[in-house]
């Protein structure tokens, strides 16, 4: 029989590409999701399952997994006396619906995700190399989840810097829109702002002013820079991570807006 020890080393230098450049299935099927390295009790317990439904169905012997994986501390190592080519009918068999899609191939390495529930999404992986002609590593481990992308933010935004929505000024500043990106901003005995989106100067009254950032929108309200509520006459005042913006009498507490 081959050492076994030093076979596990070498299965593990084949695993590792698989790992490293793996990305989540979920939104890419052909491609296998990375190894999560901090896992939740419930994925710790998604991943002993498998590794035990597995290790009865191809009676493998838990090993040390190889140090050259970056697995979660919950991953289980198999070795198995058995060719991956026989072995993958027998665990996609007897994992059934549990199995998302089929196994994935890159060189000797192969990988098949698992669902964390009968119609869940993937919470393991199972992952195989050859050790020898007659010999196999398996690994059963934990999968991210794939992560949401967050959304574009508005066009003329800029990052980092602290807007409001003209919704949120209501009961200090009254927000209209003109058409064609305009808006026009009024308070209490105040001449009229008259702002136009992606253009710092903005009309006050009969005269220009010019504004510290230019407007935006989302397409259906204003999204305007917080510091241009001065050219109103508008104090901001910072309390407690809000701002109290205060014009005249009236006033509102908001939380600005950092894309």
């Amino acid at each position: 029989m081959l050492n076994v020890s030093k076979a596990v080393r070498v299965a593990g230098l084949l695993l590792t590409g698989t790992l490293g450049t793996a990305g989540a299935q979920a939104s890419a099927p052909s491609t296998p999701p990375a190894p999560a390295h901090a896992v939740s009790a419930a994925t710790t317990r998604t991943v002993s399952s498998v590794a035990v439904e597995v290790s009865g169905t191809v009676k493998g012997q838990i090993v040390s997994c190889p140090k050259s994986l970056k697995v979660s501390p919950a991953a289980v190592c198999l070795y198995v006396q058995n060719t991956p080519a026989s072995l993958r009918p027998l665990i996609r068999g007897k994992l059934g619906t549990r199995a998302l899609g089929d196994w994935k191939t890159s060189g000797q390495a192969s990988s098949l995700l698992v669902a964390s529930t009968a119609s869940g999404p993937a919470g393991a992986a199972v992952l195989m190399a050859p050790l020898s002609e007659r010999e196999t590593l398996l690994i059963v481990d934990a999968v991210q989840a794939p992560t949401a992308a967050r959304p574009a933010p508005p066009a003329g935004v800029v990052k980092g810097q602290p807007y409001v929505l003209g919704r949120d000024l209501v009961g200090v500043v009254s927000v209209t829109s003109l058409g064609g990106g305009k808006y026009r901003l009024t308070r209490s005995g105040e001449a009229p702002l008259t702002v136009t989106v992606g253009q710092k100067t903005a009309q006050l009254g009969s005269g220009n002013v010019e504004l510290p950032l230019a407007p935006a929108t989302d397409g259906q309200q204003l999204i305007f820079p917080l510091a241009g509520l001065r050219a109103l006459g508008c104090t901001l005042t910072p309390t407690s991570g809000n701002i109290t913006v205060a014009c005249g009498t009236a006033s509102v507490g908001l939380k600005p807006i950092v894309f």
